[in-house]
């Protein structure tokens, strides 16, 4: 009986030598996103890690940074800091890197989707591919795409039926884009940093907002702050993992494979559970005391010729060309 309380003593301490050496061998890879560690950002995130350190056998750690925090908050950085090999990995939406990669609008025209059918047919067609390399010519490799989501209004002032219920109120906004859709509409937009934009909204500093219900409005409990929301769908933003060209070249071909793999599922895992989140996010926020307004088709496409200069200013901007190959894409599906 003593012979066998020493082996497995013995044992024991040899596992946890084994798991301290693959601990201590380990090398830690960052990764930067924009929302709180409560977000499906986030669990696609840790997704990544978990899978890529099973793959990698403990070789990598990849430890996950919310709320923009390498950056110092400023989520439109976090772009800058992969493409210069700062910072490892970044999991952002297409609208946030467009003070770098103009083109990444494109994916938010106001109303170029109708729904998810129409998403996935971009994202995983060929315009996708041709958004992968307009990145890669700023030394981000987007490994796989995953979701933000269609982006919501909500505010304090009134229930959104019409464009002229925008007219005045103070939005906050999460890029330049969007500052155009709000003009059209006579809102007054104010760009603003999602680390501020709860205190701002619970402040009165802004009426109202605009975000995906399954990604943003719920579990960053927007719901606390704002009355009314309505399901306008103006414009949607996906998410990506991407990971810099110098910290991509750095791993042989093996690994890189593994990396591959390992964001590809941890994003599809990132986007299903953030449209399951947004299936039943609708009753949820009812339940926390939000008015919910479900435009009608003919309400729809009032707000959509008022954000038509914003479209066509915008198309302009990411380039004609690239706007066709996603409305072909979309039009092939219909």
């Amino acid at each position: 009986m003593k012979f066998e309380k020493l082996n497995r003593l013995a044992l024991t301490a040899t596992v946890a030598l084994a798991a301290l050496m693959g601990t201590a061998s380990a090398e830690t890879l960052r990764l930067s996103h924009n929302t709180g560690d409560s977000t499906s950002w986030h669990k696609g995130a840790e997704k990544f890690n978990e899978l890529l350190s099973a793959a990698t056998d403990g070789a990598y750690d990849v430890k996950v940074f919310p709320n923009a925090s390498l950056s110092g908050g400023d989520q439109m950085k976090q772009a800058e800091m992969v493409s210069r090999g700062f910072l490892d990995f970044v999991v952002t939406s297409a609208i946030n890197v467009t003070p770098l990669v103009p083109e990444m609008a494109v994916f938010s025209l106001p109303y170029l989707y109708s729904d998810y059918e129409a998403v996935d047919a971009t994202t995983d067609g060929a315009p996708g591919d041709k958004m992968k390399e307009i990145m890669a010519g700023h030394d981000i490799i987007v490994l796989a795409w995953g979701e933000n989501g269609f982006r919501e209004v909500t505010n304090n002032v009134r229930p959104i039926k019409t464009p002229e219920d925008m007219k005045g109120l103070k939005m906050r906004v999460a890029g330049p884009m969007y500052i155009d859709v709000m003009n059209a509409l006579g809102a007054n937009p104010q760009q603003m940093q999602w680390t501020e934009t709860f205190t701002a909204l619970q402040q009165g500093v802004v009426d109202g907002q605009e975000n995906p219900i399954g990604a943003v409005i719920i579990p960053q409990r927007v719901y606390e702050v704002q009355k009314y929301l309505s399901t306008w769908h103006y414009s949607y933003d996906p998410v990506f993992l991407g990971i810099s060209r110098k910290r991509w070249e750095s791993f042989d071909d093996a690994t890189k494979a593994k990396v591959q793999q390992a964001a590809s599922e941890a994003m599809a895992y990132q986007k299903d559970i953030t449209r399951q989140a947004t299936a039943s996010g609708i009753e949820l926020l009812k339940e926390k005391g939000m008015e919910i307004y479900e435009p009608t088709a003919k309400e729809l496409q009032a707000f959509r010729d008022a954000t038509k200069p914003a479209f066509d200013k915008w198309s302009e901007k990411v380039g004609p060309e690239l706007v066709k190959t996603f409305t072909d894409t979309i039009a092939a599906k219909q």
